[in-house]
């Protein structure tokens, strides 16, 4: 027997070659964000069919879309300290059943009311199955690839979103607006069974859970078939003291989190109040609903092209100058929007800009938040940003009808939708210059022997 030696997990990760089990983790969690932002967009999509089938104002319309990003980032907030409790896996299973059955309740809806409470409930699921999907990618990820795969995992939000378009143009035509909330439940039960079959439990959350060192070492093989762990034990991860939740304020951690949680609000509140007021404001503007839900599409289609541009150039440079930048330029396209209605072309251009730079940039502060923290809480680091952050999208959409009705005009509206873009750009730039996290001294816990 090969003598006893200890291997450290993200070492051992980042010195093989990614893997097709790794790719595998990547897509199943790509597919599970990706019917996210489906199930998440939704609710703007369907916007103009419910205004002309159940006579509802814009005014009450905002309750609708707040309620469910307010189920998000409760949903945030509960199901990160559980995965850090629980593990990633577990969490992100049930939560993925969770919003599908939501969901398909929500498609049932006989008034304003009662679908607004159902999307509550389906925030709920969206909000827990995010962070985990980003947090158990990130753990399987080499170091010198982590950004470019987290980011292209997590491109599949603006992929379902844009999808989400392009299904709502035709769905709500063919079948009315009820369709496309079924397709949005059915959809997360359909790959339940890949979930629970395909997906691993995070190797570096073992560890953290002294796991039998035999369940640590197939998950390796896994990665690096060839690798010969028989007699190995596992270390690498710190265990702090004190709750994931308290270790965010930690004096190592504390003002880093501080400038996340702010890009994270700025970045989602510009992000929903786009994607919810969108399709209203440019049908309002004389476009057709179809002519509005696909140039829509240009904002999450932008995203996902955001995404894995920033994705590659953040794994080559400064990550949180590339960020910076991107938020910058966000702002420019973001007031382009409100003097481009007059032309189909530029307003594309100008959505699609928007949201290559939003969008985009919001995927890129996810995967700097899923790098910034350490695995004892890094599910938490995570979930809350994206929590606070929906505190954000809750403030955008609900914002969307009270600047319209201020008569401001949409250029001047859409510039002071701009403003929060350049907040996100200092923020992050500024966390930037905090440097790396300043974490406290803790021994390593290794994985017992045994099987």
């Amino acid at each position: 027997m090969p003598p006893s030696r200890t291997i450290d997990i993200q070492d051992f990760i980042d010195q093989h070659k990614v893997s097709g089990f790794q790719v595998r983790i990547v897509m199943l969690c790509f597919l599970v964000v990706a019917i996210d932002g489906f199930d998440t967009a939704a609710i703007g999509y369907i916007a103009p069919a419910l205004r002309s089938q159940w006579q509802v104002s814009q005014a009450q319309l905002a309750p609708l879309f707040g309620a469910g990003l307010f189920g998000l980032m409760i949903g945030a907030f509960l199901f990160g300290p559980l995965a850090d409790r629980l593990g990633r896996k577990t969490v992100l299973v049930v939560t993925t059943a969770f919003f599908g059955l939501a969901s398909l309740a929500s498609a049932w809806s006989t008034s304003i009311e009662m679908l607004t409470a159902l999307r509550f409930v389906t925030g709920l699921g969206l909000g827990g199955a995010m962070p985990n999907a980003i947090t158990l990618t990130s753990e399987y990820c080499p170091e010198h690839r982590r950004s470019f795969l987290a980011m292209a995992m997590f491109c599949g939000f603006t992929v379902g979103s844009a999808l989400g378009g392009f299904a709502a143009a035709h769905l709500i035509a063919d079948f009315g607006w009820t369709s496309v909330l079924v397709l949005g439940g059915v959809l997360p039960l359909a790959i339940l069974p890949l979930l629970v079959i395909g997906l691993p439990e995070s190797v570096r959350f073992l560890v953290l859970k002294q796991a039998p060192s035999a369940r640590v070492a197939r998950l390796l093989n896994r990665i690096a078939p060839k690798a010969d762990l028989s007699a190995a034990t596992f270390t690498g991860i710190a265990k702090p003291k004190g709750s994931p939740i308290g270790q965010l304020f930690q004096p190592g951690l504390v003002a880093g989190t501080l400038c996340l949680w702010l890009t994270f609000f700025m970045s989602l509140l510009i992000f929903y109040l786009l994607s919810s007021w969108l399709p209203t404001i440019i049908s309002s503007a004389g476009l057709s609903l179809k002519e509005a839900s696909l140039v829509t599409v240009m904002l999450a289609t932008g995203g996902t092209v955001g995404g894995l541009v920033l994705g590659a150039l953040m794994d080559r440079a400064n990550p949180h100058a590339v960020l910076g930048l991107s938020y910058l330029c966000a702002a420019g396209f973001v007031a382009l929007i409100g003097s481009a209605t007059g032309s189909v072309v530029l307003l594309a251009v100008a959505v699609f800009g928007a949201g290559f730079c939003v969008a985009g940039s919001q995927i890129g502060i996810n995967a700097l938040s899923a790098s910034y923290y350490p695995t004892a809480n890094r599910a938490t680091g995570v979930a809350w940003a994206n929590a606070v952050g929906r505190i954000g999208s809750v403030v955008g959409s609900m914002v969307g009808a009270s600047l319209l009705g201020l008569g401001l005009g949409l250029p001047a509206t859409f510039g002071l939708v701009a403003v929060p873009a350049l907040v996100a750009a200092i923020s992050i730039v500024l966390k930037g210059r905090l440097g790396a996290p300043v974490l406290p001294v803790a021994a390593p816990a290794p994985a017992v022997q045994g099987s």
